[in-house]
């Protein structure tokens, strides 16, 4: 197979995950040219700086108009209100992939649209808290899985070269349902953000009131509290549209945090036993 899979990609949110695929891309040599747009002009400016892109351009419609792939890599939010229209728009030999970290809301709005053939939902469980096309890694996705959801909606063309696009980047691949993988990013990614923003808060609360000075922290703070720094304009959307999913692993989660407290509180044996 030829190492070009698409002659023009354009990647709509050149961020950690849209602008390390960029980096793969041209690594690879996957694309011929890479366009890239943003809803920040400046972010799209520094991608070109970078060298992460080829070219910025004005609107997302432009940025559709020329790509062979596009690859949709902004909050999930705006993506469900987004990726309707650009079906609309869908040449018969395009592909459009997204890389958000909710499903279902986003199944549910294309799920009766004649292009959907022509969409391969995506999720590659990669990342670090930081954002901005200064965030892109090389190889952030080599031994990571990406998730694709509900491939059987998907053409077979555009699922073969978007399969061949993850794993030339290293990714290992899996298969799940919209409603599999909500449930599944709940528990895995995003009650542990949850947990790292109430941990987060519970130490700047005891800062404040003068019970604690947080500079004497260890490692293991700073690790569980890391994703606490990620961007509040990707998270929040998350959790509103992973509503139920997500309070039912906060739900599970708690009653684990009460069992410890009553442990504990009064039982030696049964901490250690909760402990194993």
């Amino acid at each position: 197979m030829n190492d070009l899979l698409f002659p023009t990609v354009g990647i709509a949110g050149i961020g950690l995950i849209g602008g390390s695929l960029a980096k793969d891309l041209r690594t690879f040599g996957l694309a011929g040219r890479i366009l890239g747009w943003n809803r920040t002009p400046a972010h799209a400016e520094r991608a070109l700086e970078l060298g992460l892109i080829d070219e910025a351009l004005p609107t997302l419609a432009d940025l559709a108009a020329q790509s062979d792939l596009l690859i949709l890599a902004m909050p999930v939010d705006v993506l469900v209100r987004t990726l309707p229209a650009l079906l609309d728009a869908a040449r018969p030999d395009q592909t459009i992939i997204d890389v958000g970290s909710t499903k279902r809301a986003l199944a549910e709005a294309v799920a009766t649209h004649p292009n959907r053939p022509r969409y391969v939902a995506c999720h590659p469980m990669a990342g670090t808290e930081r954002s901005g096309p200064d965030a892109a890694l090389d190889n952030l996705f080599r031994n990571r899985f990406t998730l694709l959801i509900d491939p059987d909606r998907s053409a077979p063309d555009a699922l073969t070269r978007v399969r061949a696009l993850w794993e030339r980047v290293g990714a290992v691949l899996a298969e799940m349902t919209a409603a599999e993988h909500d449930r599944t990013a709940a528990l895995l990614s995003h009650m542990p953000h949850v947990l790292a923003y109430a941990l987060a808060r519970t130490i700047k609360e005891a800062e404040r009131n003068q019970a604690l000075n947080a500079r004497f922290a260890g490692g293991g703070l700073a690790s569980m509290t890391r994703i606490a720094h990620s961007p509040i304009s990707m998270w929040q959307p998350i959790f509103r549209q992973n509503k139920g999913p997500l309070l039912a692993a906060i739900d599970a989660f708690a009653n684990h945090l009460a069992a410890f407290r009553k442990a504990i509180a009064e039982d030696d044996d049964a901490l250690a036993d909760l402990m194993r």
